[in-house]
């Protein structure tokens, strides 16, 4: 497809191009270019740091950046829509060159990521996991993670006077734009690289977002009513709820598409959208996902509906996280039961591998903030210690080997995570490990809070058995 950015045109480049920006941020901007006069428009170029989606991107520009969304509401009505916002894909390769050279380009004024939470390497402090081999190797000069592959597109941009660019984060991370923006200046500090970083100070902008649509892996399904339902036979489609929300804090230093036209918020502050949407719906999808495969369920959609398992959810929002929240902008009972319907949705398919996988960049990023506020307040976590004590028991079945499907974590520490159950105390253990408690690790009150659930946990298993 045609590599060239559009003269005239302003360009954003999105780092990640997985089912969520697809069903997400490229919908937004195709609504708007579809609304907008030609000299209004802005141009998507896509591309990824990692080559394990090389057939995804390969497909993507084999159809010239065009491909289908399905959408369905919990009543089962679908939507077929074709998104025509992407005007460039970039093949990967192991240098990122081509990527870096369309991150250099004068039109382009905007970089956006999704690289999911554990993609940031930053623990509780916002500070460098400098041991991550990955991370290790791009403070070298490699490009393996969002810094490396950022810093070599603002040494470019540098180099050639191009001009100021916005670094949009558009993950699962609360604050991200600011921990981000934390992040890149620790790297290129500790690599050395002094006047990069003056420059970045001065030429950047990283505001913070908060993202949502329900977006599963695709399956061979959904081509078939793609194809069925346009007669367009979709190599790449992509399927996600009928909801959608995008709430954007206005900070941008090279312009910016008028996204607010078609329906994403933009504001001063995100935090109390961002706090709700970590706290209500990501931490109560991976409670349902956890409970549910522990039950021997598959999907969200069955856990939810489940008496069990939803009760685990409504009570640990409503006893714990409504009373941290409080006072919100949001009418945070009404989130909690929208959030739950839309789990309730037969037919998203949505699946317990999918939102289970990342336990060690989920505790600490959706629950523990939750466990760490009741303690502070005095008050007993206990709905909420209910969720790392499901975790435990998953983790439990993963080192046993009794899982159905295979884990996905991509900052867990494997050995240490199995040594937990060689320790004669393993709940102890458990409590006692940094990377998912920071200052909580080894606390009498988390580890009597998630002792007792656990405690809970076992009774619920033996008498679902």
């Amino acid at each position: 497809m045609d590599n060239s950015s559009g003269a005239g045109t302003n360009v954003i480049l999105h780092i990640g191009a997985g089912s969520f920006h697809r069903a997400h941020q490229a919908w937004y901007l195709h609504r708007l270019n579809e609304a907008s006069p030609a000299s209004e428009r802005w141009s998507l170029t896509v591309g990824n740091i990692r080559g394990d989606m090389n057939s995804v991107l390969d497909a993507l520009a084999a159809q010239d950046g065009v491909y289908t969304l399905e959408t369905v509401t919990p009543q089962g009505e679908r939507a077929y829509e074709t998104i025509r916002s992407i005007q460039r894909v970039v093949p990967w390769s192991a240098s990122l060159a081509e990527l870096v050279e369309a991150g250099a380009d004068p039109a382009c004024k905007i970089v956006s990521f999704t690289v999911t939470e554990g993609g940031y390497y930053l623990d509780e402090h916002d500070r460098l996991d400098a041991a991550n081999p990955d991370l290790a190797a791009d403070l070298k000069g490699a490009r393996a993670t969002i810094y490396g592959a950022l810093a070599a597109i603002l040494e470019a941009r540098m180099q050639r006077g191009v001009g100021p660019v916005t670094l949009q984060s558009c993950d699962n991370l609360r604050s991200n734009g600011e921990r981000f923006h934390a992040g890149m200046r620790a790297f290129l500090e500790q690599r050395g690289q002094a006047n990069l970083l003056a420059w970045f100070g001065a030429n950047t902008a990283c505001p913070n977002s908060m993202v949502d649509r329900i977006t599963p892996r695709p399956t061979d399904d959904v081509r078939e009513r793609v194809l069925a339902a346009t007669g367009f036979a979709d190599a790449c489609p992509v399927m996600g709820e009928a909801f959608i929300q995008w709430v954007i804090e206005d900070r941008f230093c090279a312009g910016r598409p008028a996204w607010e036209r078609v329906g994403a918020e933009l504001v001063e502050s995100v935090l109390p959208y961002e706090e709700a949407k970590i706290r209500i719906l990501n931490a109560t999808h991976s409670c349902i996902a956890w409970a549910g495969t522990l039950v021997g369920l598959s999907y969200i959609h069955e856990g939810t509906l489940d008496a069990d398992i939803r009760r685990f959810a409504h009570d640990y929002v409503t006893e714990d996280v409504i009373p941290c929240l409080t006072p919100s902008p949001l009418d945070l009972a009404r989130y909690r039961d929208v959030v739950l319907d839309r789990f309730s949705n037969p037919y998203i398919l949505d699946t317990n591998q999918r939102v289970a996988a990342d336990g060690f960049s989920k505790i600490p990023g959706f629950i523990a903030p939750t466990l760490a506020e009741c303690v502070k307040r005095g008050v007993e976590p206990a709905a909420t210690a209910m969720l790392p004590a499901l975790f435990f028991r998953f983790l439990d079945r993963w080192q046993q080997g009794l899982l159905p499907y295979a884990y996905q974590d991509g900052v867990m520490d494997e050995p240490a995570a199995r040594a937990f159950f060689a320790a004669p105390d393993p709940l102890a253990a458990f409590c006692a490990d940094r990377l998912l408690w920071g200052g909580m690790a080894q606390s009498a009150p988390l580890e009597n809070a998630v002792r007792a659930a656990l405690s809970r946990v076992d009774a619920w298993l033996a008498k679902r058995a």
